[in-house]
């Protein structure tokens, strides 16, 4: 979830579209979107978490009585988990603070060296990996 402290997930999903994660497969992946709500779930935790709040980690489901269902895998800790709906050791319930749907999406004034990315671009080889690197190393330092 966390590309160089700067808390962004990255999501890939592969170009061949016969590819099995197209394909829904009870044994080989229960419920495909809980990727998705898994790390946007990671977003909103992290929110949480820089603003001070003491909420259930989003890894620590079994320590709350929760299990990994066949075909819906998390789905019933993820509703738990954003509705505040958990049920603590001392008995309080526990989750998402509904605050948290209510803050702002951050805006590209909110980062100090904000790059742009380009997405359908990867990196073919090692020299154009390394001069990435470069290019936003460069950047943050007002360099062209």
């Amino acid at each position: 979830m966390d590309l160089h402290g700067i808390g962004y997930s990255n999501i890939r999903l592969p170009n061949d579209r016969s590819s099995y994660i197209y394909t829904y497969n009870s044994i080989i992946n229960t419920f495909p979107e809980e990727v998705f709500v898994h790390e946007f779930l990671h977003s909103l935790e992290r929110i949480l978490q820089e603003r001070n709040y003491e909420i259930p980690e989003l890894h620590d489901y079994e320590k709350y009585g929760y299990k990994e269902e066949k075909l819906v895998g998390l789905k019933e800790w993820y509703k738990d988990y954003m509705n505040c709906n958990i049920k603590s050791s001392d008995g309080k319930l526990v989750g998402l603070d509904s605050e948290v749907y209510t803050i702002t999406p951050p805006a590209n004034s909110d980062f100090k060296y904000s790059t742009e990315i380009e997405f359908n671009k990867e990196p073919q080889n090692i020299i154009e990996e390394i001069k990435n690197v470069f290019t936003v190393v460069f950047r943050m330092f007002g360099i062209k």
